[in-house]
């Protein structure tokens, strides 16, 4: 104690005050002040008195100097100094080691005394923390705190609203918002507003691990909430999550939010989220941007001007927020999405997809690569099936086109028949069209094509009729191959004839096989597709 005190201690000891009196005066602890009564009461001791006549005088004898020293106490744990030490080295804690000095050593002391003196002999070096220093447009700082409170709409009770608050690293300028609620869409939404406040994104935006940023945290490869992500790369930003408990990579935003409380919203209270807002970009504009930074000594708008023209340029549009669902591949290759339908091809039926929902379309994705399988048009009218006529697996109009174009290949007088036979019954002839369409797979098309040319002559537009006819003529032409080899067997006897009215040409009979075996094997596949239905 220095000897103004110790002199202002003793005044006021000879005045008979008492210690709890001293220590509140003075200010110094009540321990100290009987420390030193006890001096003073021992050196009152061995002052001896001088008597003049009647009276007795006190003489003051001046206390040597320098001062004999008074002798410090020693901690009963000092002849224990080596095993409280080991102890220590293997990190036990006080408890413990005052357990084992009592049940091993004897220890006759209590447990606040060897607490004491752990306490002592623990060194803790001091954490030692980097200026980090970041280039103009590099790095954005973004987390949530609280802001004033607010009046709920519709009632008389006050609660404390989100606090948003996004800080460029570099100039400190900050963009400052409150809101209700928060979700993956209005977390996005925030960074949205910031970009556009500072007219320009940086590369990098650092923020916590809470739910709207981050799905899983991890030290190597975090996983991103996927709206925020989408809204990230829209804008070409990349984000850096801080790891988990460690505060200190994002202080620059954590001093903005404890900045932003003390200073700006401290004791206010505001009638509605609105009015905060406003006073918060009023607070930023005419006080925090013009303030001088203590440790750049450097006016925040100054350094945010020359940091504005390194910030990348903002895109022409803005984000297009969507919404994720899981949803199964249906028996019809479609998926449900708000009472509608969309094809989901090349997506299995049955298999699970990833549907993002967005304001005007629909995009359905790969569940495990996220890959784009296909878009469509956001349905206006709920029950509506989004499904193109070439994916579905029967329609009438379409069964029409296809017959009639298997019509076309067997012949003229095929078509016309098939055509005029629709054209009287509609669709319910369809029947009788895939029958005249697939007696080509058993006899040759110009066998089937001149059956029908004898159809229409005779006017009778049945599948049965086209048959009858069909076999007849194919039966006619193999009679007349029959009497040609018979005739040529004949021949052959003398000499062989090469050209004659029954010989045909050798690319018909080429034609006729070609025709045999492919109705063979046509019938052959569709046997096996009747099988496996």
């Amino acid at each position: 104690m220095k000897p103004n005190q110790r002199a202002t201690v003793y005044t006021l000891l000879e005045r008979g005050s008492t210690q709890r009196e001293i220590a509140r005066i003075t200010g110094i602890d009540r321990k100290t002040v009987r420390s030193y009564q006890r001096r003073w009461e021992a050196e009152q001791a061995n002052s001896p008195g001088v008597a003049t006549g009647s009276e007795a005088v006190a003489v003051q004898i001046p206390p040597p100097w320098p001062p004999t020293p008074v002798p410090v106490a020693t901690s009963l744990c000092e002849p224990h100094r080596e095993f409280i030490e080991a102890q220590l080295r293997l990190k036990r804690n006080a408890t413990a080691i005052f357990q084992d000095l009592v049940d091993q050593h004897g220890f006759a002391g209590q447990y606040n005394s060897v607490k004491r003196f752990v306490a002592k002999l623990r060194h803790k070096e001091p954490e030692q923390f980097d200026r980090l220093s970041f280039l103009p447009g590099e790095e954005m700082q973004v987390d949530y705190g609280e802001g004033a409170p607010t009046r709920v709409p519709g009632t008389d009770r006050y609660r404390k609203p989100r606090l948003f608050v996004a800080t460029l690293r570099h100039s400190r300028a900050s963009f400052r918002c409150v809101v209700w609620k928060s979700s993956h869409q209005i977390w996005a939404e925030l960074h949205e507003r910031a970009f556009r406040y500072f007219g320009g994104c940086p590369q990098y935006v650092v923020l916590d691990n809470l739910k709207e940023g981050v799905i899983k945290p991890d030290l190597y490869e975090p996983d991103l909430n996927r709206v925020y992500a989408a809204t990230l790369a829209h804008y070409g930003v990349v984000a850096d999550p801080a790891r988990v408990r460690d505060p200190n990579r994002k202080g620059t935003v954590e001093h903005a939010i404890g900045h932003t409380q003390a200073t700006a919203l401290k004791g206010r209270r505001f009638e509605s989220i609105e009015e905060q807002n406003e006073f918060l970009a009023h607070w930023e504009k005419n006080w925090a941007a013009k303030r001088i930074h203590g440790t750049e000594r450097r006016q925040v708008q100054a350094m945010f001007e020359a940091e504005r023209a390194h910030l990348k340029p903002l895109p022409l549009l803005g984000m297009q927020y969507f919404s994720e669902a899981e949803r199964t591949v249906c028996d019809d290759s479609c998926v449900r999405v708000d009472h509608s339908s969309y094809a989901a091809r090349p997506a299995a039926i049955g298999s699970k997809v990833l549907v993002r929902i967005y304001a005007q379309r629909i995009e359905i994705r790969n569940m495990a690569s996220g890959a784009l399988l296909r878009t469509h048009a956001r349905a206006e009218r709920p029950g509506t099936v989004v499904l193109p006529m070439d994916e579905r697996v029967f329609n009438p109009s379409r069964e029409t086109r296809h017959i009639l174009r298997q019509a076309d290949q067997i012949g003229e007088h095929a078509a016309r028949l098939c055509r005029l036979l629709f054209a009287i019954e509609g669709r319910v002839g369809q029947r009788k069209l895939w029958g005249i369409v697939n007696l080509h797979r058993r006899y040759p098309a110009h066998c089937v094509n001149a059956a029908c040319a004898q159809a229409l002559e005779q006017g009778i537009y049945s599948y049965k009729r086209v048959l009858a006819l069909t076999e007849r003529v194919f039966a006619q032409a193999v009679d007349a191959m029959d009497a040609g080899s018979q005739a040529g067997e004949k021949a052959s006897t003398t000499a062989l004839t090469q050209q004659h009215a029954l010989i045909r040409d050798a690319d018909e009979y080429g034609d006729l096989f070609a025709h045999a075996a492919a109705a063979t094997t046509a019938a052959t596949n569709a046997d096996t597709q009747g099988g496996r239905a």
